[in-house]
């Protein structure tokens, strides 16, 4: 089931094309409003995990993180290897988590922060900022749970 790592390269395309866009026409902070009360966009570099988690931590996560993003890849790949004809809706959703894994990795390697830049919230409830591989992570995991379901 590899095929169907194109769905994980335009992923990782989309999402380190409009991280570097957003990175030269931005500096960190700027942003713009999409929709008041609701979307908007401000370019934030995130040294910690999902929700921020350790961005505090001094340093270290970082080779933490990379471990971990490294240790994914290879099981979601030998996965896919091993998926039989078929599963194609557990191929897609690994195809979407690889290529979100591999997105933010890039930058954790590249910049030592993942660089994050959509903001949703309604009114004064903030979720926090994530990106586009955030969002491929998200909904594969949601397919996977979803044809996990769907099998059973």
């Amino acid at each position: 089931m590899l095929r169907y790592l194109w769905l994980s390269f335009g992923v990782i395309l989309l999402d380190q094309g409009v991280k570097l866009w957003l990175s030269h026409i931005w500096r960190v902070g700027q942003g713009l409003v999409i929709i008041p009360g609701l979307l908007n966009f401000r370019l934030v570099h995130n040294t910690g995990a999902a929700f921020s988690f350790l961005a505090g931590a001094g340093g270290w996560q970082r080779w933490l993180l990379i471990g971990v993003a490294l240790l994914v890849v290879v099981v979601i790949v030998a996965i896919l290897r091993r998926l039989k004809p078929g599963a194609t809706w557990t191929a897609i959703s690994l195809a979407l988590i690889l290529g979100g894994a591999v997105g933010n990795l890039i930058d954790r390697i590249r910049l030592g922060y993942v660089i994050d830049f959509i903001g949703a919230h309604w009114g004064s409830l903030y979720w926090p900022y994530f990106n586009i591989a955030d969002s491929a992570i998200s909904i594969g995991a949601v397919i996977l749970v979803l044809d996990a379901f769907r099998r059973h």
